[in-house]
């Protein structure tokens, strides 16, 4: 499947995360349990561009801007 950028995920799709972006982003994105290779659940796209995820039960919101870096593919 091909590679996309999460600011293009539709909401219900279960996805794998295969890029994120170089230095403190990526760093804070591990601490909340993001990872190159994480299995996802898109559960929301709110106005303005706002993507959250879900990962096991914990709920994620990226924004629109960072969402843009972190790149995934559908599972």
């Amino acid at each position: 499947m091909k590679n996309s950028t999460l600011d293009k995920v539709k909401k219900g799709t279960y996805i794998t995360i295969t890029n994120l972006p170089t230095g403190i982003l990526k760093v804070q994105l591990i601490r909340i349990g993001i990872t190159e290779g994480s299995k996802v659940f898109c559960l929301e796209r709110l106005p303005g561009g706002t993507i959250i995820l879900q990962k096991n039960r914990q709920e994620i919101a990226i924004g629109y801007n960072l969402a843009k870096e972190i790149n995934f593919q559908i599972v």
